[in-house]
């Protein structure tokens, strides 16, 4: 993730997924949340969900991607409007964490619920799955463009490494270049350990 304008240095997410149980007048809600880093990786997970649970009456979701919280979507999947998925997403969003997806999967008990009842139930199932969900803080990343004789090579990836930067593209030949994230709250450190490299140029994008 690359820094937003927010200017803030760190943001909220997980690594791994969770899933909780909640029961209400005889139907079956099962949360899972896990990772997302863009709606094709979310929409592979979801199809897997529905396998695993096909006879499920609703697979209700709500998913936000990126550091300004602009990527999201919600669904209802056939339950009244507003009912499941913007309850799944308020809850997300209480925990100010971000790619990340909550899919509730219901399994009908017999007894209506009513509007408020839904609410309450997909709100609990998904309260319930991210407290055993495990979060994760990571740096916000600014991008760098870095070139430097292939002699140097070592040493670029000596700070690189040093400082957790990720290589997002790589050339190497006899003159090579990486475009590289490098955490926000280490820029001023990243910079001056490169220009400290003979023949080596770091510079924005």
């Amino acid at each position: 993730m690359t820094a937003n304008s927010t200017g803030q240095e760190y943001y909220t997410t997980i690594e791994t997924g969770a899933m909780a149980e909640y029961r209400e007048k005889g139907s079956r809600f099962l949360a899972y949340s896990f990772p997302v880093s863009d709606p094709a990786v979310f929409k592979a997970r979801l199809a897997e969900l529905k396998k695993e649970h096909p006879k499920a009456n609703h697979h209700c979701f709500a998913y936000r991607i990126g550091l300004d919280g602009d990527l999201w979507r919600v669904s209802d999947d056939g339950e009244p409007s507003g009912t499941a998925g913007r309850p799944i997403l308020g809850q997300i969003d209480s925990k100010q964490v971000t790619s990340i997806a909550i899919v509730v999967i219901r399994y009908f008990g017999g007894i209506m619920l009513g509007v408020p009842g839904l609410i309450a139930a997909y709100k609990s199932a998904a309260s319930m799955c991210l407290q055993v969900t495990r979060f994760v803080q990571k740096p916000v990343l600014a991008n760098y463009h870095i070139q430097f004789d292939y002699t140097q090579m070592n040493e670029v990836m000596k700070v690189i490494k040093q400082f957790d930067c990720i290589v997002l593209k790589q050339e190497t030949n006899l003159f090579c270049s990486i475009d590289a994230g490098v955490p926000k709250n280490r820029q001023d450190e990243v910079i001056f350990k490169i220009r400290e490299i003979r023949g080596a140029e770091i510079t924005k994008p």
